[in-house]
């Protein structure tokens, strides 16, 4: 893992390491991301985070993330509904956002690489 950018905010409900996050209604407040149009910003830190604890999210660099299903190198990576990163893959006319793309190949549940390029993916 080689961090670039890592902040601190307010976790608001219960963050699981190496989950992606995302922008919460307040300033300062990140939580868990819940799927592709989620407004993407970054993933978690190595320790899980209970609600209103303060929790590290690295915004850029390569990082640990968990897969949420199979992922190949090179693979746009986007949230699924528990924050974990699976493919990007937007129907014809569909944004997805992405938190960067896979730099190892892995399986639900693995911890794989992730070098950050927040975008959006059009299908």
């Amino acid at each position: 893992m080689n961090p670039g950018l890592t902040k601190n905010y307010i976790a608001v409900g219960a963050l699981q390491k190496y989950r992606i996050a995302k922008h919460d209604t307040a300033d300062g407040q990140v939580s868990l991301a819940d799927g592709s149009a989620a407004a993407l910003m970054g993933v978690t830190h190595e320790l899980d985070t209970a609600d209103g604890e303060r929790i590290d999210v690295h915004r850029t660099g390569l990082v640990e993330v968990e897969y949420g299903g199979t992922v190949a190198k090179g693979d746009p990576l986007t949230s699924d509904a528990t924050g974990r990163a699976v493919v990007a893959a937007p129907a014809a006319g569909v944004n997805a956002e992405i938190i960067g793309h896979a730099e190892v190949a892995g399986v639900l549940g693995d911890i794989g690489s992730c070098l950050m390029s927040r975008g959006t993916l059009q299908g």
